[in-house]
């Protein structure tokens, strides 16, 4: 039944990013730090005109790519999120100019917090120019989305900022603790690759993520599979969850956030 639901809420997204969901790239540029971002938004139309007479606010969803994928790589994630009502935006965190991202042991957040800091002064400034071209959406709610090193800049920006952030959602995050926060939920995948671990101290234990309100979906799925470049089945159990995230965080029907066995049957189908 539920491969079943999945294969429904697969098409169903897709008929909907190609008919309902109006995508527009902005080629910004942060004067401040001298800095150009690419961003990649994706919203409803018919909740983008509802906006825009007044009847609805748009909430806001931020993507982050991982080290090395576009920020274009994530479409299966943006039309679950755009389908929802979402005003999406995918960011290119990183530049070719910018340093290779290295690991020191032994330092905070492994040597990146600097990478992580560039990533939310990057959000933020999305989120103001976003708010420039779209005045009718709820940016004091904003739900934060990233992959790998993209999931570590949502998680670090969510901990320096929880007047602003409401939802966190990641796809192995590897270097930055989870946040423990009754005020923030947190709907995260997980991988299972030898090449990507998940460093020591970031997972909650099992009872902090059931008092915290945080679901951990152990996928079986590769590292580089949490994006578009994944197989079909692996996106469409993502999107199904994710959808289900969404419809009511408050009343998940979510089974309770376990950290040490996978939350949903035969991972293996992954």
């Amino acid at each position: 039944m539920f491969a079943c639901l999945c294969v429904l809420a697969g098409g169903e997204y897709f008929a909907i990013s190609k008919w309902a969901i109006r995508h527009q790239t902005l080629n910004l540029f942060d004067a401040t730090r001298h800095r150009p971002v690419s961003v990649d938004l994706a919203v409803r139309r018919d909740y983008e005109m509802k906006a825009n007479n007044g009847f609805w606010k748009l909430p806001i969803a931020i993507i982050s790519n991982g080290n090395t994928v576009r920020n274009t790589e994530y479409s299966f994630l943006a039309n679950v999120l755009a389908a929802r009502g979402y005003l999406v935006a995918s960011i290119q965190q990183d530049l070719p100019s910018d340093p290779p991202l290295m690991t020191k042991v032994g330092m905070p957040y492994v040597g990146r917090i600097g990478v992580y800091q560039r990533g939310e002064a990057n959000i933020l400034f999305v989120v103001g120019e976003l708010q420039k071209l779209q005045p009718n959406a709820d940016y004091d709610h904003l739900t934060l989305v990233g992959h790998s090193n993209g999931g570590d800049v949502a998680m670090y920006c969510a901990k320096q900022h929880p007047e602003l952030v409401s939802k966190v959602i990641t796809l192995d995050n590897l270097r930055v603790p989870f946040v423990l926060n009754d005020n923030l939920k947190i709907l995260s995948f997980r991988s299972k690759d030898p090449n990507f671990r998940t460093d020591p101290g970031v997972l909650p234990t099992p009872e902090q993520a059931k008092s915290g309100g945080i679901d951990i979906i152990n996928t079986g799925a590769q590292h580089t599979q949490l994006s578009d470049r994944g197989p079909d089945s692996v996106k469409e159990k993502i999107q199904a969850t994710l959808d289900q995230f969404l419809g009511d965080s408050a009343t998940s029907e979510l089974a309770p956030a376990q950290t040490t066995r996978p939350m949903i049957a035969n991972p293996g189908d992954y």
